[in-house]
């Protein structure tokens, strides 16, 4: 009898033993997984600064085959390299893009004021501080006719090539937009021209996966103001 007791705790502590086993691995796959989103971010984030890149989806590809990380579920989404983005100018180049997000402020501000009656928006990375010199300033205007604004565009003698873009919105549907593009001082400005109803409803960021209601004259001023005022140290 002890001999058959002995051998039922024996198989009720390898039995234990076995459940334990299978629970583990998912807290330590869970949190290796985290971790590995975050290095992917990072080295993201430090290959578009360094490399100049725009595309969030080409700076996480480059990561991906640095680091040697094939799991997708362990891929940061953009929100998460957008962060470490930032905290990549902060920390290596905190002058140098101070100096640009100024200078990208200031002819954003000026752009927004030529087009006023558009209710321009400004949207993209100048909004977050982390756009380059040649990505420039991305302006949403709104208007059902682009008339007014290629006689805009006329009347200030600007050059300007034509173009468009696609665009996400929240119920699911992709639309094309036309473009205007010219380059004021050394800095790019994209006019991406909305539908008057676009004002309620915008785009998608390509970011946070939100309507992107961008920042109107008036906050740009702001941004501006602050951007000026804020130490450098």
């Amino acid at each position: 009898m002890p001999r058959r007791n002995g051998s039922r705790l024996g198989r009720r502590t390898r039995a234990s033993g076995s459940a334990s086993d299978h629970r583990d691995p998912k807290p330590a796959s869970r949190s290796a997984c985290a971790s590995q989103r975050q290095q992917l971010a990072h080295e993201a984030a430090r290959i578009m600064r360094e490399l100049g890149l725009i595309e969030f989806e080409h700076g996480r590809r480059k990561a991906v085959e640095r680091l040697g990380i094939g799991n997708k579920r362990c891929w940061p989404d953009n929100a998460e390299i957008q962060a470490a983005l930032e905290a990549e100018y902060r920390l290596f180049q905190p002058r140098a893009q101070h100096r640009v997000t100024t200078l990208l402020c200031e002819q954003a501000l000026a752009a927004m004021q030529t087009f006023a009656e558009f209710e321009p928006r400004l949207v993209g990375p100048a909004v977050a501080g982390t756009a380059s010199l040649e990505q420039g300033v991305r302006l949403h205007l709104f208007a059902d006719d682009t008339r007014p604004i290629l006689f805009r565009l006329i009347d200030k003698g600007i050059p300007w090539q034509a173009g468009d873009s696609q665009h996400r919105y929240a119920d699911g549907s992709r639309q094309t937009h036309p473009t205007f593009a010219f380059v004021a001082g050394e800095v790019p400005i994209e006019l991406v021209v909305l539908p008057a109803h676009a004002r309620r409803s915008p785009p998608l960021s390509a970011i946070s996966e939100r309507p992107e209601r961008g920042l109107d004259p008036q906050a740009v001023a702001r941004l501006l103001s602050e951007h000026e005022a804020e130490p450098l140290d």
